[in-house]
């Protein structure tokens, strides 16, 4: 990557009043997390049923128990740590630069990564629930759980986490709304801008955009910087180079 490109997403940033930062499964891919639309993603690998069908309400419903084979397999990484992106998105919430990082990832990487004010719009894997008495499991407790976690009082425990045919919850759209609507400059990165709320999000915001995603978008034309690059190579080099330049 130029040196011109780190520059110009630096000066945006500083000038900025509001940036918030918007995130898709791409922010989670130099973690060893696997993305879905990509060529290697999720919904790319075969399966006796589509990914987007398993990970539904319905499916969770009827046949918890195939949910679970899926779900434990494929959507919980345990081992994974927060890379460069993450912590390069701490550390601008940590020197004012950043206001909120609105996420569509579940893993929970940006709050170990020591980021704070975290929108989790689909929720997160470390938060599981009995849908019968309502006590809390962490992720650890459904991943060593054998077959279809259970609770003490016997309930079947469900990851808090939006499946398909799920709303996304009121409150984490309402923040997002809170801190779009006072942005001046919207980091879009690790995702497609294929689907909703992400396609909307970019659409409608007025201030300044900068996207960083690997490969093309369809908002593209609408960025002011466009980095096609992986977000944990570009950010990491952005770190290092702020560090350098305030020391």
């Amino acid at each position: 990557m130029s040196n011109n490109m780190l520059l110009s997403f630096d000066n945006l940033l500083k000038n900025a009043r509001h940036a918030v930062f918007f995130g898709g499964a791409g922010v989670s891919c130099e973690s060893g997390i696997p993305d879905f639309r990509s060529q290697d993603g999720l919904y790319n690998q075969s399966w006796q049923e589509p990914p987007e069908t398993i990970i539904s309400a319905g499916y969770f419903r009827h046949r918890t128990a195939d949910f679970y084979k899926f779900y434990k397999a494929k959507m919980l990484f345990p081992d994974a740590m927060p890379n460069p992106a993450h912590k390069a998105l701490a550390y601008m919430e940590g020197k004012g630069l950043l206001k909120a990082v609105v996420t569509q990832n579940i893993d929970g990487l940006h709050q170990a990564a020591g980021s704070r004010n975290v929108i989790e719009l689909h929720g997160s894997v470390h938060r599981n629930f009995c849908r019968q008495c309502g006590k809390l499991y962490d992720m650890k407790h459904v991943f060593q759980s054998e077959g279809i976690p259970l609770c003490t009082c016997g309930g079947i425990i469900k990851p808090d986490v939006v499946l398909y045919e799920e709303a996304l919850p009121l409150d984490a759209l309402e923040d997002t709304a809170f801190h779009l609507d006072r942005a001046d400059l919207l980091i879009i990165g690790g995702t497609s801008l294929s689907v909703y709320p992400a396609a909307a999000f970019a659409r409608n915001f007025r201030g300044q955009v900068i996207i960083i995603n690997k490969s093309p978008t369809p908002m593209d034309h609408q960025a002011d910087l466009l980095i096609p690059h992986p977000i944990g190579q570009f950010l990491g080099a952005w770190e290092e180079m702020h560090r350098v330049s305030n020391q």
